[in-house]
């Protein structure tokens, strides 16, 4: 996953402003006490982020 469609995947989920706001603001257990934004400024590959705010949201196995 690139980090394009981590943040279409957001977009798509959130809408465009809340995405961004809900990435640096919502610190996740899975990503280490990090939020989204940190983890991908960070180096964590977007696949790994999308996983943990798929959990964190309760969405749907065919969002994954």
């Amino acid at each position: 996953m690139k980090h394009s469609e981590f943040w279409v995947r957001m977009d798509q989920h959130l809408g465009f402003a809340y995405a961004r706001v809900w990435a640096g603001q919502h610190v996740m257990r899975e990503l280490g006490g990090r939020t989204a934004a940190e983890a991908l400024e960070q180096g964590e590959p977007p696949k790994t982020v999308w996983r943990a705010v798929h959990a964190t949201l309760g969405l749907p196995a065919s969002e994954r």
